[in-house]
């Protein structure tokens, strides 16, 4: 290897790092509030509705910023809009651990969403234009298992925290760990500065690339792309199932195998490892095969068998730690050839404004799905939970071939 490539990889590893630090930051956000549902629920006597609700209004407001945020990021560069939704997650944990009645939450969770809005049009737009293409595949992996890595260490962290202490200290950890986190982004903010200049000059020369002849594509003239809607339904169906467990899979085994909370949410955590796990291998195979829309379509029939088969409250006991590890690991696998398959979706030189609309889909699927499966719960219908997720994961398949057959005839 000479000494400009192993450079060039060097520096790749060093913003992939910072970048899926940050990343995970926000994952690790999206799972604070649901471990302590049942201490809020002690503390305030609040239902699982109003719970759910909580994470509804941070999704939503994600979701609306995260489509904002994408312009942002094309105006001023990716470094400034990632350090203040890094500094406002540290806010929304302050303001969580202050908490006393609904109205502080709900004003921790607009905080909180508005920090994680960014995250998306930030990463990726610093991913596709500061990687070099034979390792994007690779970036992709590792940026995803960051996420599933604060996914697995979100209930492990704010569970023992405050069965050590209480939960208010578990969300005051939550900040101090955010805040060290900025500290290390800004250490290495050199490596985090984008040319606002060139990826406008990339999109609009691909633009007229591809369409000779043709105006140059205006401001919000990729909202007229049919692939961008259809990236945004199969992200949209693809985070209402995952948010569906993560906030309401360890009620749901109580109220279906009487398995402790406490427990559900070990389950949880080893879903997120099984998921980082299967990202690493999603990579390679990603790289190797070039079939994403397969790999997808495979990944989710095994965890639409999985999501059925707790449906009917026959697993044994001993064997519904494997399905939730199985999840993740099809979760996992899937992820790589899902950014693969988007980036060749959308066009080319792809700016922050698109990933943020078709990365938005994920937010308001976040928002909805936890509301939804709220009142299942507080109904007494807890085998929805896992029937819904199935049903979803079903729409995820049939969207990524849809995305998938219009790309090649694009190409073709």
């Amino acid at each position: 290897m000479t000494d400009a490539l192993q450079s060039r990889r060097a520096s790749d590893v060093r913003v992939v790092g910072l970048i899926s630090l940050a990343h995970g930051s926000s994952h690790f956000f999206h799972l604070i509030l649901p471990p302590m549902f049942p201490w809020l629920k002690a503390e305030f006597g609040f239902n699982y509705a109003e719970l759910g609700l909580l994470m509804t209004i941070f999704f939503v407001v994600s979701c609306i910023v995260q489509a904002a945020s994408g312009f942002l990021v094309d105006r001023i560069g990716a470094r400034p809009v990632l350090f203040a939704g890094v500094g406002l997650l540290a806010l929304a944990a302050l303001i969580y651990s202050q908490s006393n009645g609904y109205a502080v939450l709900v004003m921790g969770a607009v905080i909180a969403g508005c920090g994680n809005g960014i995250f998306h049009p930030v990463d990726y737009t610093l991913i596709n234009h500061k990687i070099s293409p034979p390792n994007l595949p690779y970036a992709y992996s590792i940026h995803g298992v960051t996420g599933y890595l604060g996914w697995a260490a979100a209930p492990a962290f704010m569970v023992g925290v405050a069965s050590l202490t209480d939960w208010r200290t578990a969300f005051f950890s939550a900040a101090v760990l955010e805040m060290l986190i900025l500290l290390t982004l800004w250490i290495g903010r050199a490596r985090l500065v984008d040319d606002v200049q060139a990826r406008r000059e990339e999109s609009q020369s691909s633009h007229a690339e591809n369409n000779p002849g043709a105006a140059p594509l205006s401001t919000f003239g990729f909202l007229k792309l049919p692939l961008v809607w259809l990236c945004w339904i199969f992200f949209f169906f693809s985070m209402a199932a995952t948010t569906g467990l993560q906030s309401f899979a360890p009620t749901a085994l109580f109220e279906i195998y009487e398995i402790a909370v406490s427990s559900g949410n070990y389950y949880l955590t080893l879903m997120s490892m099984g998921g980082a796990g299967g990202m690493l291998l999603g990579g390679y195979l990603a790289t190797k095969l070039k079939v994403p829309e397969r790999i997808i379509t495979i990944c989710f029939t095994v965890n639409i068998v999985m999501g059925l088969l707790l449906a009917t409250g026959l697993v044994p006991i001993e064997l519904i730690v494997l399905a939730f590890i199985v999840i993740g690991l099809g979760l996992g696998i899937a992820a790589p050839s899902r950014d693969l398959m988007i980036r060749s979706a959308t066009p080319s030189g792809s700016s922050g404004r698109v990933y943020g609309i078709v990365y938005s889909g994920i937010d308001l699927g976040a928002a909805l799905s936890p509301l939804v499966f709220g009142i299942f719960l507080d109904v007494g219908l807890p085998k929805l939970l896992f029937i819904g997720v199935a049903l979803l994961q079903l729409m995820i398949i049939l969207t990524g071939f849809k995305v998938a057959t219009i790309t090649a005839a694009k190409t073709s």
